[in-house]
């Protein structure tokens, strides 16, 4: 069987075309040839299949989604990816399943309010230096969304500013904090209720938002529907969203955006 190389060597001559060199890379790929290779799998624990080289591809090692899992699962992932990377966060772990995991690998740290578990080695890449991104939270009922936001920006690398309880019902509480929030690469912006926080911020800033709604507020808030139904018709430009309560897209996404722009400016 051939090996990646051999195969794109071949169609840089002309000698094989893309039809049939996307047959024997899916050969190989079926019989775990150079797949495996180039994107190692480790499949030993039998229920879960780690990807090894995601950080490689998309800048961050694999997350551990703690909803789901028992606590002896979320421990030997957590273990494994630590043989192979220099950083892991688990998101959504209860503080039963976080003393479990802790007891074991007394080297993390758990977030109560963000309910994850993050370790990075000492010689972890960040971007502490180079600016920050700004986590802003409506109310404080919104506080473990935002800090699940916060603590992925964080594990990421990222300089974090939070600010927090400037919810649109006291709108001058936001004003006054608008420099340290206008100085950010990305800002991540949380609310429930109505959602409004987001367009008030996007019509005042002008770098990137990460909206992300979150389920609290009265009935006809439908669990945070209303909230994401508002993120998503604000007239305010620059304004992404992402789903209910997903303060680990937020974080992540933010995180990119600032990556990208310190990469850019040191180039």
């Amino acid at each position: 069987m051939m090996n990646t190389d051999q195969i794109l060597k071949l169609v840089a001559s002309g000698d094989l075309d893309i039809a049939d060199a996307k047959r024997l890379l899916e050969e190989a790929g079926e019989g775990r040839g150079i797949w495996t290779e180039a994107l190692p799998v480790d499949d030993s624990l039998g229920y879960a299949q780690l990807d090894l080289k995601r950080e490689a591809r998309t800048g961050f090692p694999e997350v551990i989604f703690g909803e789901g899992k028992s606590a002896e699962q979320i421990t030997a992932i957590f273990e494994r990816l630590m043989a192979h990377t220099d950083r892991v966060l688990a998101t959504r772990v209860s503080g039963e399943k976080a003393a479990y995991v802790l007891e074991r690998i007394p080297a993390a740290a758990y977030h109560a309010d963000a309910r994850a578990i993050s370790w990075r080695s000492r010689d972890a890449r960040t971007n502490e230096e180079d600016g920050y991104i700004a986590v802003v939270c409506a109310g404080t009922s919104d506080v473990p969304v935002a800090e699940e936001a916060a603590v992925t920006a964080e594990c990421m690398g990222c300089r974090v500013e939070r600010v927090y309880d400037v919810g649109v019902a006291g709108i001058h509480r936001l004003f006054r904090r608008l420099p340290l929030i206008r100085g950010a690469s990305a800002v991540v912006v949380v609310a429930g209720m109505e959602g409004a926080l987001a367009s008030v911020v996007g019509g005042l800033v002008a770098v990137p938002i990460i909206a992300v709604p979150t389920s609290i507020g009265y009935g006809a808030s439908f669990q945070g529907m209303a909230a994401l139904l508002s993120m998503l018709n604000a007239c305010a430009p620059g304004i992404s969203v992402v789903n209910i309560d997903n303060g680990f897209g937020g974080g992540y996404n933010a995180s990119l955006i600032h990556y990208n722009r310190v990469k850019r400016d040191k180039e």
